[in-house]
C-alpha cells in the first residue's frame, strides 16, 4: 500500500486571531471605542452648553463636592480591587478572585447611591426636567427652580451625562455577579430589583429605573442557563476592561461637571 504523504505546513482551520490576542477581548475593545463615542457626544453637547451660555448655573455646594468626591474614591477602590481580581484570576485563586470582584461590585453599589442620593437632593431643590414627576411638597421657589426654565440645556445635559454613567456602572455591577456568583446572582438580583421597587417612592425617577434590574434579571438568566460556563481568567479580563473604562469616563465628569461648577462663595 503506498504511503501518502502530507505536507509539512497544513493550512490552519481558523484565521490567526487579530493583533495576536483572543477574540473577547477585541469584542470588548470594539464596544468601549463605540461607547466612547456615546460619552464623547454627552461631553462635547455639555462643554459646549456650557461655554456658549454666559450665566451658567454653579448649582453644587460644598456637600455636593464632598458627596462627589466620596463617589470617586469608591471608584478609584474599585478600579484597585479590579486589578486584583484579575491577578487572582491569572493565578487561579478562585476564592480571592470572586473577594476581589465582590469587593469592586460594592464599591460600584455605593457609587450608584452616593449618586441618586445627590440627583435626589437636586430635584428637591428644584433642579428638575420636565418628564421628572413633582415631589409632593417641593418648594415651587428652590434654589434651583429657575435653572430648569433659564438654562434648560444645564438639566438637559447632566442628567443625560450622569444618568449615563450611573447606568454603566449598574450594569457593570450586574456583569461582575454573574462572573462572580454566576446562577445565584439572579436571586440576589431579584432582591436589589424588589428592594429599588419598594424603597423608592413613586414620585422618583428610580422608581421606574428600577426595572433596568428587572429586565438585566431575565437577560442574566437566558446567558447562564442556556449557556452555563466557568468563568475563566480571560472574562474577569475582560471584564475589566470594561470597569477601568467606567472609571475613566467618572474622571472626565467629576471635574467637568461637579468641580468646574463649584459654588465659590
Amino acid at each position: 500500500m503506498a504511503e501518502v504523504t502530507l505536507p509539512q505546513e497544513m493550512p490552519s482551520a481558523y484565521e490567526p486571531s487579530l493583533f495576536g490576542t483572543y477574540s473577547k477581548k477585541i469584542g470588548m475593545w470594539l464596544f468601549l471605542l463605540s461607547d466612547s463615542l456615546t460619552f464623547g457626544a454627552l461631553l462635547y453637547s455639555y462643554s459646549y452648553g456650557r461655554i456658549s451660555t454666559p450665566n451658567w448655573p454653579t448649582p453644587f455646594h460644598s456637600a455636593s463636592i464632598v458627596n462627589a468626591t466620596i463617589m470617586t474614591a469608591f471608584l478609584l477602590t474599585s478600579s484597585l480591587t479590579m486589578v486584583l481580581a484579575v491577578r487572582a484570576a491569572v493565578y487561579r485563586d478562585a476564592t480571592a478572585q470572586r473577594l476581589w470582584l465582590l469587593a469592586t461590585m460594592a464599591c460600584g453599589v455605593a457609587f450608584v447611591v452616593l449618586h441618586g442620593r445627590e440627583w435626589h437632593k437636586l430635584i428637591a431643590d428644584g433642579l428638575t426636567l420636565s418628564v421628572f414627576p413633582k415631589l409632593p411638597g417641593q418648594a415651587a421657589g428652590g434654589e434651583l427652580a429657575n435653572v430648569a426654565t433659564t438654562v434648560p440645556q444645564f438639566p438637559g445635559t447632566f442628567f443625560g451625562l450622569t444618568g449615563m454613567h450611573m447606568l454603566h456602572v449598574t450594569l457593570g455591577v450586574i456583569y461582575l455577579g454573574i462572573i462572580a456568583l454566576r446562577r445565584k446572582f439572579i436571586p440576589v438580583l431579584l432582591v436589589f430589583w424588589l428592594a429599588a421597587w419598594l424603597g423608592t417612592p413613586s414620585y422618583s425617577p428610580f422608581h421606574y429605573a428600577a426595572h433596568i434590574l428587572l429586565v438585566a434579571a431575565a437577560v442574566c438568566t437566558l446567558i447562564v442557563w442556556l449557556k452555563p460556563k466557568v468563568y475563566d481568567s480571560s472574562d474577569v479580563e475582560v471584564a475589566g476592561l470594561y470597569w477601568h473604562f467606567v472609571d475613566l469616563v467618572w474622571m472626565f465628569i467629576f471635574p467637568l461637571v461637579y468641580l468646574m461648577s463649584a459654588r465659590i462663595f
